[in-house]
């Protein structure tokens, strides 16, 4: 089978390396500090920032998954070197570049959000997020670099920890019974996308010639408020009503003194003010994947944060 070069080793990385493996592929992991070896998935060290050495390790691979995030608040300054790297090692290797993407370069958006919209970031982390897509697009015009962007909504799912909405500061509180705090208004409607389904859109569109050169929207499951996902985890783990309340903008000020990651989360706070609802028809209509049933992601979700 191919090989196929999985940057980053986050949920997306790891589940999109995995999948690969399952499917027969001979696949490489690139992360800064590596890992043990497991089934199908050699894990290699190196910066993936430096283009060079990337390239390198991207030699002879059929796609190269730009899966790796910087720190949250190391996202201005580290952004541009890894994006310039993923297409230096696109470019050099030939292999097809899959970048994984998020919503934040569209800015507010009033309405369900589509592929079409123009970047209109009003935040430093969108504008960076999107740069970094504008340059592989520009790259593929040129017929210097084959690329694609599958752009997902806030994860959630199994191997989804600290970095989610609904994860570390939510599921094992709900596993208790125990109130939760939501960043913005609990019942505004938001979209949450299916770990699982980022990394089976990621390996269909690297293969997927007719899908190069636009972002795509991963398939996802009707939004829901913060509040209904709660009582819909609640309900599979037995635990009965949990209480949701909206995080105050003080308290996430005060909480921000102490967490790089809380204070950099009032930039996108806006996403959680009002409705946040991603539409993938587009994807749907032209391609395989269909977002998992959202009964089958929470009782999955439920069942690996018990399994831990």
């Amino acid at each position: 089978m191919s090989l196929h070069v999985v940057v980053g080793f986050g949920p997306a990385g790891a589940a999109t390396a995995r999948l690969l493996a399952g499917q027969g592929h001979e696949v490489r992991v690139i992360t800064r500090a590596g890992r043990s070896p497991e089934p199908g998935i050699e894990h290699v060290a190196l910066d993936a920032s430096d283009g060079e050495r990337l390239a390198e390790a991207a030699r002879g691979a059929v796609a190269l998954y730009g899966c790796a995030a910087p720190p949250y608040h190391q996202w201005a300054g580290a952004w541009p070197a890894l994006a310039g790297a993923l297409c230096a090692a696109a470019e050099r290797s030939g292999a097809v570049l899959v970048m994984l993407g998020n919503l934040y370069g569209y800015g507010p958006v009033s309405g369900r959000m589509t592929e079409d919209l123009p970047p209109a970031a009003t935040g430093l982390k969108g504008r960076v997020r999107a740069a970094a897509w504008e340059q592989a697009l520009e790259l593929h015009e040129q017929g210097r670099i084959r690329a694609v962007e599958v752009r997902a909504s806030d994860f959630f799912g199994p191997g989804v920890t600290e970095g989610g909405h609904l994860a570390g500061r939510v599921v094992p509180r709900v596993l208790r019974g125990k109130s939760v705090s939501s960043l913005g208004d609990p019942d505004a409607p938001h979209s949450w996308t299916y770990v699982p389904d980022v990394a089976g859109a990621l390996v269909e569109l690297a293969g997927e010639e007719r899908a190069w050169g636009r972002a795509w929207h991963v398939p996802t499951a009707p939004a829901r408020s913060t509040r209904q996902m709660v009582e819909l985890m609640a309900a599979e783990a037995g635990t009965g009503p949990v209480a949701v309340r909206a995080l105050p903008p003080a308290v996430l000020t005060l909480a921000g003194l102490f967490s790089p990651l809380l204070r950099e989360l009032k930039e996108i706070r806006y996403q959680f003010d009002e409705p946040f609802v991603v539409d993938s028809s587009a994807y749907e209509s032209r391609f395989t994947l269909r977002p998992t049933p959202l009964d089958t992601q929470i009782k999955a979700t439920v069942d690996w944060w018990r399994s831990r």
